[in-house]
């Protein structure tokens, strides 16, 4: 079994280094190197033994940018990104006054079948390693030039479904010794694992935690999210929340309003009464998403009028909701997307 080297904290790059017969202070050397997105080959520093070394005895996963989108709108980059084993997944790049978000991808694909949503069209193909995840970043700031400061979970795949993977990469993207982002510029979404939730609230770590719900009954939920079968909204809430009890960190509900589906001035007002029905006072805060429309999926994106009206219903219940700012309009932004035009491409070839 080859050591998967970007996975290691450093105590345990050091302690790996030293059973190759190497004094730990090369690990940093070698890392240094890595968190430039530079593979063994171009450490110049290091003696041609240990190099050897490190190709015979290393699986080494930073990822190749296999196809880039640039929007003209806005600058937001779309990659495509090509893994170690040949699978795809994608990141998006997003430029804030701020500083520089990456949505990342946990997983080749998506098992949680979301009706909605392109990542999950083919399953799930397998996990990434917290090296797969860290490897995004890495190789979005050595091809953008620019450092990334804040990091989304929300790109393909569902973090709690590759809990210990996602873990661990949370700390390697927050070490001083490897990325050194802050945990409070870290957001985790998920569709709603509600016993993923309550071990996450466990680790106390201060991220910020985004929880899919895009309906507010049960019956409207089940039929766009199969998750909603095993972690209904009572079930769901309760464990965000503990999690709120645990961390002290306001959750953000992720709302995407479909046409027709949930989109309505009863949905919002339903909404408002199911949050604050099982949450009491907690603070809640509603990030509206307007839809990335699918060609694969029938759902269409609501006109501003509707989407407009569903914010002032929630607003007017007491409920804080904003409107996430669509960025990369122009290219293929729903998560996904560019993934699936690679297969078809691919398999048509």
């Amino acid at each position: 079994m080859k050591v998967d080297l970007l996975s290691l904290l450093p105590e345990e790059a050091e302690a790996f280094v030293v059973s190759l017969g190497e004094p730990k202070f090369r690990a940093k050397q070698i890392f240094d190197w890595l968190m430039k997105g530079k593979n063994v080959s171009d450490m110049q520093n290091l003696p041609m033994s240990l190099r050897n070394k490190l190709e015979e005895n290393c699986l080494l996963t930073l990822p190749k940018v296999l196809q880039k989108q640039v929007s003209k709108v806005d600058g937001t980059v779309k990659y495509l990104f090509k893994l170690h084993d040949g699978a795809c997944v994608e990141s998006v790049l997003m430029r804030y006054e701020h500083g520089n978000s990456l949505c990342i991808s946990s997983q080749v694909g998506c098992r949680m079948g979301c009706r909605f949503c392109a990542s999950t069209l083919g399953g799930k193909e397998r996990d990434l390693l917290a090296s797969e995840m860290l490897g995004q970043i890495i190789a979005a700031a050595a091809d953008s030039g620019s450092r990334v400061s804040h990091v989304v979970m929300m790109g393909i795949g569902e973090p709690l479904d590759n809990y210990d993977n996602a873990l661990r990469f949370l700390h390697l993207a927050n070490h001083p010794a490897r990325l050194g982002i802050s945990y409070r510029n870290i957001s985790l979404s998920t569709c709603g694992v509600a016993d993923g939730i309550d071990r996450l609230a466990d680790e106390a770590l201060p991220i910020t935690l985004s929880v899919s719900l895009h309906n507010p009954t049960d019956e409207g939920r089940s039929a766009i999210m199969p998750i909603n079968r095993r972690f209904p909204i009572a079930v769901l809430l309760a464990s965000c929340k503990r999690y709120f009890e645990k961390t002290g960190r306001r959750i953000s509900f992720e709302y995407t309003l479909l046409s027709s589906v949930n989109d309505s001035e009863a949905d919002a007002k339903t909404l408002a009464q199911v949050l604050r029905k099982h949450l009491g006072n907690m603070p809640i805060h509603v990030n509206l998403i307007r839809l990335n429309e699918v060609k694969e999926r029938e759902f269409k994106t609501p006109d501003a009028k509707s989407v407009e009206k569903f914010i002032a219903t929630l607003q007017q219940s007491g409920i804080v909701a904003t409107l996430r700012r669509r960025l990369g309009a122009d290219i293929d932004a729903a998560c996904g997307q560019l993934r699936r035009k690679n297969e078809t491409t691919s398999k048509e070839a």
